[in-house]
């Protein structure tokens, strides 16, 4: 069995988890996060914890297992605490600016860059280089932190463009002559 699917989630005071023939469902402080339940994992609510086993001894059953349970432990987490990414620009002239659900974005274009959230999702900038990307589904804010930094990834030569705040951006070396 997945060692990941052998550890059961702990449920904590507060949040509401429903397993249905085809969904689980969790609600709590963070908002309401639902999943389509996999038929090769058996889930079991027993006083407080979250058990997944695989249906079969198939291999397929054994993975998603694992992956059953660590999609729910983020459900989990997200409507407790939530999940945040940040961003930081790196260039002369380039700042961000939240207001309300848009984000609009100065980068080197010849044009200012605006985005919408979608629901869910909230964006704030603390500091003009700095966005901060938070919500309870880990996936979207992930995903909008991706569409954020593709907007203008850093270069390979003076590292200008948005990048992560724990990105290592690798500098090149000019061409010699």
């Amino acid at each position: 069995m997945s060692r990941v699917g052998k550890m059961p989630v702990a449920v904590p005071q507060g949040v509401d988890v429903q397993i249905k023939q085809d969904q689980i469902s969790v609600k709590g402080a963070g908002g309401t996060l639902s999943l389509a339940a996999n038929a090769l994992v058996k889930i079991t609510n027993a006083e407080g914890k979250l058990s997944f086993e695989p249906a079969n001894e198939s291999r397929e059953a054994n993975a998603m297992s694992g992956t059953m349970r660590q999609l729910v432990n983020n459900m989990v987490t997200g409507v407790t605490k939530g999940f945040e990414k940040k961003l930081t620009l790196v260039g002369v002239g380039f700042k961000a600016a939240a207001q309300g659900n848009k984000l609009n974005l100065a980068v080197g274009f010849s044009h200012p860059v605006n985005l919408d959230m979608p629901a869910g999702i909230t964006v704030a900038t603390p500091a003009p280089t700095e966005i901060v990307v938070k919500g309870a589904d880990r996936q979207r804010v992930g995903q909008i932190a991706a569409e954020i930094r593709a907007i203008r990834p850093p270069e390979p030569y003076k590292g200008k463009g948005i990048r992560y705040a724990d990105e290592k951006v690798t500098i090149k070396e000019t061409k010699k002559k």
